[in-house]
């Protein structure tokens, strides 16, 4: 994708990809408004989403037309909702992901929440963790992110209630988006290894088994270190033990560098810079029913494994433990551990620039089908966004910098959040144009005192 053109173009490319949910031409022309208004509004508002289209800010229901195709009032001849949304973007994601030169794929699983802290209406509101710790008011998403060299693909997406009438259980929900990603990875016979990585809530030997089972690979950091296991020690021998007795016999293997937003020494806040990373690895072998949590009676197994920890020195984190089915009995895999890790941080990034620059947090409708369709939306403006490309040399991608706030500084690069706030500033150029347009179409010219705001101001399309 390249920006020798009007940015239109490609939006206009990448919307095509969900025509075949359309069943009319209102919706299809809704649909496309509604994505441009929440890449322009940074926000699931409806209010504000159709505030910044100049088709649904020039008709007396804007915002109406926003929550009636989100909760499928008016969609009845269309398939436009979030399971169907979601599929779609897989598929667009495989396919991006697919041009990569590589055959390997990166799977990141993270769980995250949506915040409603304020809420009392909403429905099927369960309790959620607040960044405090606290509980609060919202609800839950599993997410999977395709990661390759270069590329990034939205590949699942489920908002989920222990509320709602069609919940079962969290562990469920994680089994669906580990089944439904490996067929679709599966279909497409492109890579030659999948890996899934994966943070401490993830630690659990039925998510592990479910990924074996599928051929896959995994690498996940560890929660809890009283999971008993054995361990190879220093002389070779095998011993019984749980996790933390196993850290005894880690050996160092390479160091690395790496940057991060953290705090070292005498630092009264954390900021980004450059840290050294040791990373140690010893073997191990897990033993588990390969029956857990479903049906069926206990079926022993055994895995070889490997426990790797990373220490990050000079800060004040712990640090990690991870466990991988990957052998590290050199320096290179124990380095390619330590990437593979380190690139589940592209979630926190991701998830981020998803909850703050699209605002799927402010989401504040009264029917959990319309939530989620609109969260589902978010992903779907997010997706183009990430389709944008990430050359910082592109005089394009340099302007849009500029305009989101950036300031060019050694060793800085602008991030999507920057540049998604370019984007903005840039829609909403468009927007006025086209609002400032239909004004002087209708009454002849602009109110004088707006015409002394706008001098040499003239419509381009009259």
């Amino acid at each position: 994708m390249t920006w020798e053109q009007s940015w239109e173009d490609p939006f206009a490319v990448y919307l095509k990809h969900f025509g075949g949910l359309m069943g009319d031409k209102r919706t299809r022309l809704t649909f496309g408004e509604v994505v441009r208004g929440i890449i322009s509004g940074g926000s699931l508002v409806c209010q504000r989403i159709a505030a910044q289209s100049a088709v649904l800010n020039g008709v007396t229901d804007g915002a109406q037309r926003v929550i009636r195709l989100a909760t499928g009032e008016s969609t009845k001849r269309s398939q436009l909702d979030a399971e169907n949304l979601t599929e779609r973007l897989r598929g667009r994601g495989l396919a991006e992901l697919g041009e990569a030169d590589t055959d390997e794929l990166w799977l990141i699983l993270d769980e995250s929440e949506l915040r409603k802290p304020y809420a009392q209406m909403m429905p099927d509101l369960m309790q959620v963790r607040n960044l405090d710790g606290s509980l609060v008011p919202g609800y839950r998403t599993v997410n999977v992110l395709g990661v390759t060299p270069q590329r990034r693909g939205i590949l699942y997406h489920h908002l989920f209630s222990s509320q709602a009438a069609d919940f079962v259980s969290e562990p469920t929900e994680v089994q669906t988006a580990l089944q439904t990603v490996h067929q679709a990875v599966q279909a497409q016979e492109r890579w030659r290894s999948v890996n899934w990585i994966m943070d401490s809530g993830l630690d659990d030997v039925a998510v592990w088994r479910t990924i074996w089972e599928q051929d896959e690979h995994l690498v996940c950091r560890l929660q809890h270190i009283d999971r008993l296991i054995s361990y190879q020690a220093a002389d070779q021998t095998w011993q019984e033990g749980n996790v933390a007795e196993a850290r005894r016999a880690l050996k160092l293997w390479a160091t690395a560098q790496t940057d991060m937003v953290t705090q070292r020494g005498r630092q009264q806040r954390p900021k980004a810079q450059t840290v050294t990373a040791e990373i140690r690895a010893c073997p191990a072998r897990l033993n588990y029913d390969a029956n857990v949590r479903r049906e069926g009676a206990a079926a022993p197994a055994q895995k070889d494994l490997w426990l790797v920890e990373v220490r990050l020195l000079g800060t004040k984190l712990e640090p990690w433990l991870l466990i991988t089915d990957w052998p590290v009995t050199d320096a290179a895999s124990a380095l390619r551990i330590f990437r593979m890790y380190r690139q589940r941080w592209a979630v926190e990034d991701s998830f981020k620039f998803t909850k703050d620059c699209l605002g799927w947090e402010e989401v504040q409708v009264l029917d959990l089908t319309g939530i989620r369709t609109l969260v589902a939306l978010a992903w779907v403006a997010a997706g183009f966004l990430y389709e944008l490309g990430i050359n910082l040399d592109w005089p394009e991608v340099q302007l849009l910098a500029k305009l989101g706030g950036f300031v060019p500084h050694k060793g800085r690069k602008p991030g999507k959040t920057v540049l998604t706030w370019g984007l903005h500033r840039v829609l909403d150029m468009l927007t006025t144009e086209a609002l400032l347009e239909r004004y002087v179409r209708e009454h002849g010219a602009l109110p004088p005192r707006i015409a002394a705001l706008l001098p040499g101001w003239t419509p381009r399309h009259l």
